[in-house]
């Protein structure tokens, strides 16, 4: 008799979905929330699964932050409709302010001294 057994790492999505202004890129995006866990299968069947945790990421500029694993399963049971505001920007830095050409209003966070989209020296 075989028996195939394996230990791997899952990674599920939760049904919560939160639209805000990133505060690490300032472009709109969607907070979603991941739970990570260790499971055991057999014949690739999940049996048992331990050491969960919980992520928020972010779909504008692709950060993650881990976030309180009783707030995590409260959001897996759906009690929760929004996160509060502090959660993303307590670990994502400000993004730096870039340059602005003032001809054509191209943004950037690089240090060029001519704009890369119109050519115009950055004042």
């Amino acid at each position: 008799m075989f028996f195939i057994m394996g230990i791997s790492q899952g990674k599920k999505k939760l049904g919560f979905d939160q639209t805000v202004v990133c505060p690490h890129c300032g472009k709109y995006g969607h907070l979603e929330v991941y739970m990570l866990y260790s499971c055991l299968s057999l014949f690739f069947i999940p049996i048992l699964k331990w050491g969960r945790s919980y992520i928020v990421h972010t779909t504008c500029c692709g950060q993650t932050v881990p976030i309180d694993p009783e707030l995590g399963r409260k959001i897996e049971k759906g009690q929760f409709s929004s996160l509060p505001e502090d959660i993303i920007p307590a670990a994502c830095q400000p993004f730096p302010a870039g340059k602005r050409c003032s001809h054509c209003g191209f943004e950037t966070g690089e240090d060029f001294r001519f704009c890369p989209k119109c050519g115009k020296e950055f004042l």
